[in-house]
């Protein structure tokens, strides 16, 4: 189980390979797959030997069972929005990119429900489902452009996700391929399915254990109403100690977000919301539902805002309004980046109890490794997304970042959190693995791997830290990597 890899005859691979796709849907040259080499987590990239681009599942199915009988590894890939490297290449294996896969198959107005390929945007499946009047619940700040496939891979959320869970909440069930091809269907329509929770197990893999090719995802009705209370605070304590208030108080939002000075104003700057600039720490509260359930609810988070001292005060107007202020925080990511040549997207989760705490430690921490960070999270389940600010030029800048980022991990594990929410493990999180689970955990992530996939061929190297196979190909020639 720990042998090396055997070496990949790059030739009769390529040969193999051409059978199957055609020439422009099979990438070999280095400058045609540089946008390939990272996804958006760049500290880490390196270039594989081929790029494949099937158009078919049975193309896909077809790579899977040639790589399988060459012994080459194998990397899924959807649209490379991921921050944790984990779709990062390998240098001796194929990039199976499944961006192409991109058809929704079916709606079903009646059962609530879409079949949609893995290449399919987060985003199209809600415009496509508005017109029967539905929507999917998880929304990620990339969901114009991530694909359904690599939501399920991460278990992605997004700022609804206090009220309408994780992407494991509402898909209902999947078509895989494991690395030897073979073709998988878990789940289906009806609420529950005989046998091992094989769902649970298989969405949040991270392309460790089987490569999606289609998913039945649930759909939900729009709310009537939905309304953004947007408050300032004067210390980040005070609005995290309002978060705690609005989920005693039995409200459930559909989101809760919380934003600090840094990030306020850059998001400001990029998207002029209307955010108070002065405030220390702002919170945006969805209520969504009846109009009365929304007015009775917004006059009650309102209060609970002033009772904890909120410097200012506002209720979205009208759905224009609204999506402003959503548009402020979903583009913090892209507003940040003009502040610093570089960011570093932390996700570490914490009990909302600890945000003010661990805000402050995180502040300490940075200003130790003379770095500055914004943070912009799901305050309402406590899934942080702290930014460190660096230079990627500066190879030191470099290290004090990844070291920062490290330790905001194992904070939140010493919080009582763990260490990532939605953007999983890749190969960012290796090293703080051990600081979450014991060597016994570790072991069983490690025979469950096994189990799908013996070879340890399919996107090796990520996810679980102790398996010495897996990693020795992140010390081969040639990997480009910073730090």
């Amino acid at each position: 189980m720990n042998a090396p890899l055997a070496p990949v005859d790059r030739d009769t691979l390529l040969r193999r390979l051409a059978d199957i796709l055609a020439a422009q849907n099979l990438i070999i040259d280095a400058e045609g797959q540089r946008p390939y080499e990272c996804d958006a987590l760049p500290l880490y990239r390196d270039l594989p030997l081929a790029v494949a681009l099937p158009e078919t599942a049975e193309q896909a199915q077809a790579v899977l069972r040639t790589c399988h009988e060459l012994g080459v590894p194998v990397v899924p890939r959807g649209a490379g929005t991921g921050l944790t490297a984990g779709s990062m290449p390998h240098p001796e294996g194929v990039l199976l990119c499944l961006s192409k896969l991109d058809r929704i198959v079916e709606i079903d107005p009646l059962g609530r429900t879409a079949r949609v390929q893995p290449g399919v945007s987060n985003l199209a499946i809600s415009t496509a489902a508005a017109a029967h009047g539905l929507f999917y619940g998880p929304d990620p700040s990339s969901q114009i452009a991530c694909s359904i496939g690599g939501n399920v891979a991460a278990n992605s959320g997004g700022v609804h996700c206090l009220k309408y869970g994780l992407t494991v909440h509402n898909i209902l069930a999947l078509k895989l391929l494991t690395i030897e091809g073979e073709e998988l269907k878990i789940g289906g329509r009806a609420l529950d399915s005989p046998g091992l929770d094989l769902m649970a197990l298989l969405t949040g893999s991270e392309g460790l254990l089987a490569v999606v090719t289609e998913v039945m995802v649930r759909l939900l009705p729009i709310p009537e109403t939905a309304q953004v209370v947007m408050a300032g605070f004067a210390s980040v304590t005070d609005a995290g100690d309002a978060v705690g208030d609005v989920i005693a108080a039995g409200i459930v939002p559909a989101g809760l977000e919380m934003m600090d000075r840094l990030a306020i104003q850059a998001a400001e700057d990029f998207a002029q919301a209307g955010y108070p600039r002065d405030a220390e720490a702002i919170l945006l509260c969805e209520l969504d539902g009846t109009a009365e359930e929304v007015a009775q609810h917004g006059a009650t988070v309102a209060e609970l805002f002033r009772a904890r001292g909120a410097t200012s005060l506002e209720l979205s107007r009208d759905e224009a309004h609204r999506q402003l202020l959503w548009k402020g925080r979903k583009s913090a990511f892209p507003a940040v980046g003009r502040l610093s040549p570089d960011y570093y997207c932390m996700d570490g989760t914490i009990p909302r109890g600890q945000i003010a705490s661990v805000l402050h430690e995180i502040q300490r921490l940075a200003a130790d490794y003379q770095l500055r960070v914004a943070n912009v999270f799901h305050a309402g389940d406590g899934n942080l997304h702290p930014l460190i600010l660096f230079d990627g030029g500066d190879p030191d800048s470099v290290r004090r970042a990844e070291r920062l980022g490290e330790d905001i991990l194992r904070l939140s594990v010493r919080a009582g959190g763990c260490i990532t929410g939605e953007h999983g493990v890749g190969i960012e999180k290796l090293n703080t693995m051990p600081d979450q689970f014991s060597p016994e955990e570790l072991a069983q992530l490690e025979d469950i791997k096994a189990a799908f996939d013996p070879a340890l061929t399919l996107n090796p190297g990520k996810g679980v830290p102790i398996l010495k196979r897996c990693q020795e190909y992140r010390a081969l020639p040639g990997r480009h990597t910073h730090g």
